[in-house]
């Protein structure tokens, strides 16, 4: 049942991250056309303002990808010198911590969303973008990551559980210098 859900969650993030990758790519060619056209004496405008969105929302989607790629950085000098138990609990606690800690973010992104849809907030710029527009999708990637964080950290626990620590090591550990000088 974990190993399966751990599949599946890497599977959904696999295809987020492309999803995200072909958002970057569309905004680096409006950026790209944009210098091309202030070549030619001409321009979109706005295309900083555009990007900063796209990587508002790019990171907040990608962080769930990165979670279940071990992408985070953690630092490890006490887990390392445990067991294996040691290890999984060391492993166990982050995740919880990283858990709650998006939680909380993802619950205090709603209040901002929810002023910008409730005043009809637009952005203070030339384009006036609409801000629910860029919020919802931001929003939606913490509350993503947080759904990521809890499903990984419960899987990882019922892994523990079942004393399969490599298991375990392999959806939340981390991987240690010796391990990528390999």
């Amino acid at each position: 049942m974990p190993d399966s859900l751990l599949v599946m969650l890497r599977r959904l993030n696999r295809l987020v991250a492309v999803l995200v990758g072909v958002m970057l790519l569309a905004c680096a060619a409006v950026v790209l056309s944009d210098i091309l056209l202030r070549q030619a004496g001409s321009s979109f405008g706005g295309t900083d303002e555009i990007s900063g969105y796209a990587m508002a929302i790019a990171t907040s989607w990608g962080m769930g990808f990165a979670l279940l790629e071990l992408a985070h950085v953690r630092i490890d000098l006490l887990r390392s010198r445990v067991n294996s138990l040691g290890r999984a609990l060391f492993d166990l606690f982050s995740m919880l911590v990283l858990s709650a800690t998006v939680s909380l973010i993802a619950l205090r992104c709603w209040p901002v969303l929810e002023r910008s849809l409730s005043m009809s907030s637009r952005a203070n710029t030339p384009l006036e973008t609409p801000l629910w527009i860029v919020q919802l999708p931001w929003f939606s990637g913490w509350i993503w990551f947080a759904l990521m964080a809890w499903l990984t950290f419960l899987a990882a626990l019922v892994l523990v559980l079942r004393g399969r620590f490599d298991a375990s090591e392999a959806a939340i550990g981390v991987f240690g210098e010796e391990e990528i000088l390999k």
